[in-house]
């Protein structure tokens, strides 16, 4: 690297540093207070029909079957849909890959070749895995035939996709690289003339949806911040984008797009947490807008084949319903319905699973998390802790399970099993407490 690069680097290193710590962290307390409480969240409106259709995914780390998928699915659900028929293009978000390889590349560039049709306008990114070869410029134009920041006009909207170029390390994007990102932006506002302008980019914006806090990058924020077209689409965290969470709107929107490898969530507010449930993940993005600023965004679960959230906004200039305000006033304690009952049972690795009925909240919200304490018939605690309820699984179980190990109960004794239910935005339900004998 030549040393005015390398000096730009530092450079905008410290500068984005600086920005960290005197704007963006006292930021995200501001945000947390900024934005008008509304009677209602939105919903989409019966008339809504859009003029563009756009399919997102990301992390999809060699799990090139679901990006078939992904694409399949959406040409099935569109071509005839009655109201605006076809896709209109599709974007992936980066971390297709594990090691960057060119078989990796090759792999992934002959899933797309196999089921994007010719005239669907197709633009990938890379993530952090592409970068960790070499040769990640090289491979990437000899497989998609574009450039890695490059900006594709679809149906009058502006579609910015940002790869950033690999600095120091594999996160940092450079000064030059952010430079083209906020020029690509004010030229999209220039004639945007009403419609949303939308940015593709590997990880979140710091601090904005779900997961960014751990794996944001800052430096993102200080381009996108003030541009209220702008609506943001991310991946690189592994957190469900049917978390209400991963929904953000401040001077800009953001919105996390999950994944299509793997989940990951935060535990006792620490990220780099596994739940059960985890493996598989196969959620894409489906985002809709129209030319006077309505955008609609819905996640799809490929592996139950349905829409699991629907994200609308009616104004993206002047409408910020998706304040971190507005959305916690709406979530409520979770509820637990009466009769609700306790079981355990050994499962096939012989380990006991503690099953109770799960807790409810309103639609569009989900239970995050359950803190458990079990305590045997003369009173002693023989097991406490909290587990990440698999909100992101979607089946016909309507139980939360716990697996607890194989000694922690005893065959045919009584236990007593008191629950708490957590929400996204951290309400707890009233302790339950419930009876149960293990079998």
């Amino acid at each position: 690297m030549p040393f005015s690069e390398i000096f730009q680097w530092i450079i905008g290193t410290l500068y984005g540093l600086s920005m960290v710590l005197g704007i963006i962290l006292p930021f995200g307390g501001v945000q947390r207070l900024g934005g008008t409480i509304t009677d209602t969240m939105p919903q989409t409106p019966q008339d809504f029909v859009p003029t563009v259709r756009l399919v997102a995914f990301t992390d999809s780390h060699n799990r090139n079957d679901h990006v078939a998928d992904a694409i399949d699915t959406s040409y099935a659900l569109f071509d005839s849909d009655k109201t605006y028929a076809g896709v209109d293009g599709f974007f992936g978000l980066g971390d297709f890959s594990s090691i960057g390889g060119k078989g990796d590349y090759a792999n992934y560039a002959a899933t797309l070749r196999e089921h994007v049709r010719p005239e669907t306008p197709l633009v990938n990114i890379h993530g952090n895995h592409e970068f960790k070869d070499d040769h990640y410029r090289e491979y990437f134009l000899r497989h998609f035939g574009h450039e890695p920041n490059t900006v594709t006009e679809i149906n009058g909207f502006s579609c910015i996709s940002f790869s950033g170029e690999r600095g120091a390390t594999e996160w940092t994007f450079t000064p030059r690289s952010l430079r083209w990102l906020s020029d690509s932006i004010k030229t999209a506002e220039k004639k945007a003339d009403g419609k949303a302008i939308f940015v593709f980019q590997h990880p979140h914006p710091w601090g904005t949806v779900y997961g960014s806090t751990f794996w944001g990058d800052p430096q993102i924020n200080l381009v996108l911040n003030g541009h209220a077209r702008v609506v943001d689409f991310s991946g690189h965290s592994h957190y469900p984008i049917n978390d209400p969470r991963s929904i953000l709107q401040t001077s800009y929107t953001a919105i996390g797009c999950g994944a299509m490898a793997t989940f990951e969530t935060d535990k006792d507010y620490l990220p780099g947490h596994h739940p059960d449930g985890y493996d598989p993940a196969a959620q894409m993005c489906v985002i809709e807008a129209d030319d006077d600023g309505s955008v609609r965004v819905r996640g799809y679960d490929l592996l139950s084949d349905r829409y699991i959230c629907e994200y609308y906004i009616d104004d993206v200039q002047n409408t910020r319903n998706y304040t971190y305000r507005n959305s916690r006033a709406h979530d409520a304690a979770p509820v637990f319905a009466e009769g609700t009952t306790a079981r355990a049972s050994r499962n096939d690795a012989g380990e006991w699973v503690v099953s109770f009925n799960e807790a409810s909240v309103p639609q569009g919200y989900i239970v995050h998390e359950y803190r458990i304490k079990i305590q045997d018939d003369k009173g002693r605690v023989v097991y406490r802790g909290n587990f990440v309820n698999d909100y992101f699984v979607f089946d016909d179980d309507e139980t939360a399970d716990l697996r607890i190990g194989s000694d922690t109960l005893q065959a045919g004794q009584t236990y007593t099993l008191t629950v708490r239910a957590e929400s996204a935005y951290h309400f707890y339900s009233k302790p339950l407490t419930l009876s149960f004998t293990a079998h």
